[in-house]
C-alpha cells in the first residue's frame, strides 16, 4: 500500500515544557490509497533520539493500513534546550492524549487526513522510555486513555507515578518486545509487565542476543520479525487478524520466541 507522510506542528498551551508550552510536532504516515478510514496508532520514541530512526518500521505499520503519528517530546529529544531531561518522561502519556485528540480533530476538519481515521480503533507503542510513556498512557490509572484498544511496548518498564497503579481491569491487550541482551532496560522489566497484567490478552515477544535498539531502528532478522509481529498484533485487536497468525511469524528459532497464556485468543 502505498504511504504518504506530513508534519503536524502540535503546540499544547495547557501544559509546560521549561519556559514555554508542549511543542509536539508531530511526523504522520499514512495510507495513500482507497479503503479507510484506518486505526490509529501513536507511537513514542526513546530517549534522546527523535523518531527518524523508528521510520522503517512506522512506515511498514502505515502500508498495511494505519495511521501512524509520531510526536517529537519536548524535552527528551537530542535538540532539547539545555539537553534531554529524562525526568520529563512523567508528562509524555499526557502528551500521547492530547496527540490522540489532534489526530481526531484533523480528521474531522477539511485536509489530507480528513475522514482517515477509525476513532474506534486506536493503538499506542512506544521504545525504551517511550516503551515506559506508552505502558503508562495504556495501563496505569494515573493517566490511562481508555480510547486504547491495543498497546505495543517495546523495551519498556513501569514508572513510579504518584497515586497510579498498573492494568485495572478492562486494560488493553498487551504486546511486549525485549531483546534479551539489552543492556539499557533489563529484560526482567518487560516480564514484570507481562507477569503483572491479569487483564485482557497479553503477550511477550523475546529477541535472543537482541540488543536495545537494534530491532527497532535497526535491520536483520530480529528486526523484520518484529515489524511483522507488530503488524499482527495490531490488525488481531485493531482489525479482524488472528491470534494464530501472530504466534506464527514471532516463533523464528534462534531470532524470536512468544509467550502467551495457554487458550488465549
Amino acid at each position: 500500500m502505498p504511504v504518504a507522510q506530513l508534519s503536524l506542528p502540535l503546540v499544547d498551551t495547557s501544559r509546560r515544557a521549561g519556559s514555554g508550552p508542549r511543542v509536539l510536532t508531530t511526523s504522520v504516515w499514512y495510507p495513500a490509497a482507497p479503503g479507510g478510514p484506518f486505526p490509529l496508532v501513536v507511537f513514542a520514541h526513546g530517549y534522546n533520539v527523535t523518531p527518524a530512526p523508528y521510520a522503517g518500521l512506522l512506515q511498514s505499520w502505515a502500508r498495511a493500513g494505519y495511521v501512524v503519528a509520531a510526536p517529537t517530546f519536548p524535552l527528551t529529544n537530542p535538540g532539547a534546550p539545555g539537553g534531554p531531561n529524562e525526568d520529563d518522561v512523567v508528562n509524555q502519556p499526557a502528551d500521547v492524549r492530547f496527540v490522540i485528540d489532534r489526530l481526531l480533530a484533523a480528521d474531522a476538519q477539511p485536509g489530507p487526513l480528513a475522514g482517515l481515521i477509525n476513532p474506534q480503533r486506536i493503538g499506542v507503542a512506544g521504545h525504551s522510555d517511550g516503551g515506559i510513556t506508552a505502558a503508562a498512557v495504556a495501563y496505569n490509572t494515573c493517566c490511562r486513555d481508555p480510547r486504547i484498544s491495543a498497546a505495543i511496548v517495546m523495551a519498556g518498564a513501569e514508572i513510579g507515578v504518584p497515586g497510579g497503579s498498573y492494568f485495572p481491569p478492562g486494560s488493553a491487550p498487551m504486546l511486549a518486545v525485549q531483546g534479551d541482551a539489552d543492556r539499557s532496560n533489563n529484560p526482567q522489566n518487560s516480564r514484570h509487565l507481562y507477569d503483572a497484567d491479569g487483564g485482557g490478552p497479553k503477550y511477550l515477544l523475546d529477541l535472543p542476543g537482541a540488543s536495545h535498539g537494534g530491532p527497532f531502528m535497526g535491520g536483520g532478522p530480529d528486526a523484520e520479525v518484529v515489524q511483522q509481529a507488530t503488524i499482527d498484533f495490531l490488525d488481531r485487536y485493531l482489525k479482524t487478524g488472528t491470534a494464530g497468525q501472530l504466534l506464527h511469524d514471532a516463533s523464528v528459532p534462534g531470532v524470536a520466541s512468544i509467550l502467551a497464556p495457554v487458550g488465549q485468543s
